[in-house]
């Protein structure tokens, strides 16, 4: 059975059809990747399968239980979590508290407490910056601090939308270093970037999207090899 699995997803913007019927699957343990160019339907995907938007048509399936129905808050406690694009840190709350607001659906104080150590040694600079505002954290840090918060609710599965966007380069390398070491450590990921190379580099599999469909599904490593995306997606001629 896999982790996750959607099949069939049909979302809307009021009259927009947003996404064509969209199908796909994460095994557990896997690093899947979804790749496309702005407005293909990257972030509406995952909007709908947190359930931040219900799809008019189609299932969401969470190791086997259909979580369509469910608000986005009630799939935190079903254990899966997103980092959402642009963040969406609390910005007037300390990093702490920011930290705590992650484990919110959580009474296990000690197990909490073990999660703010495990985030602050995968983010040191965060615990250097426990009681710092969170506003006044670096681009680079406040994604940190958002991937930080999202783990902190313990989740299965972590979504994540654009966790790159806006970075410097040599802070690109770091996030992505930090994904594969939250994969290792037993988290499964769905990412969405727009970076496809770096992506593309440390994932499993990957589908590619346009215009609300999804027109490839393959390994990351054949998809590197596929002539249309090396073309449209890894700026190669």
């Amino acid at each position: 059975m896999a982790m996750l699995e959607v099949k069939n997803i049909h979302t809307y913007y009021g009259n927009i059809h947003a996404l064509k019927g969209i199908s796909l699957e994460v095994e557990k343990g896997e690093i899947v990747t979804l790749i496309g160019a702005n407005g293909a339907g990257k972030t509406t995907t995952l909007r709908t399968i947190s359930g931040l938007l219900k799809p008019r048509q189609g299932t969401v399936l969470l190791e086997g239980e259909d979580i369509t129905k469910y608000p986005a808050h009630e799939l935190v406690y079903r254990g899966m979590a997103m980092v959402p694009e642009g963040r969406g840190i609390f910005a007037k709350l300390t990093v702490n508290e920011n930290l705590d607001m992650g484990a919110y659906s959580r009474t296990d104080k000690a197990g909490i407490e073990e999660d703010r150590e495990r985030v602050f040694q995968l983010f040191p600079r965060l615990k250097e910056r426990r009681n710092q505002v969170a506003g006044t954290l670096s681009g680079g840090e406040q994604q940190m601090l958002a991937t930080a918060r999202a783990l902190m609710a313990r989740p299965r599965i972590l979504l994540l939308d654009e966790p790159s966007m806006g970075l410097a380069p040599v802070l690109v390398e770091s996030v992505f270093d930090t994904i594969q070491q939250i994969n290792k450590e037993g988290t499964t990921i769905l990412l969405v970037e727009q970076n496809a190379t770096m992506a593309l580099s440390i994932a499993h599999r990957g589908y590619v999207l346009q215009t609300g469909e999804i027109v490839l599904a393959d390994t990351a490593e054949n998809l590197k090899q596929n002539e249309m995306v090396q073309k449209a997606y890894l700026g190669m001629e």
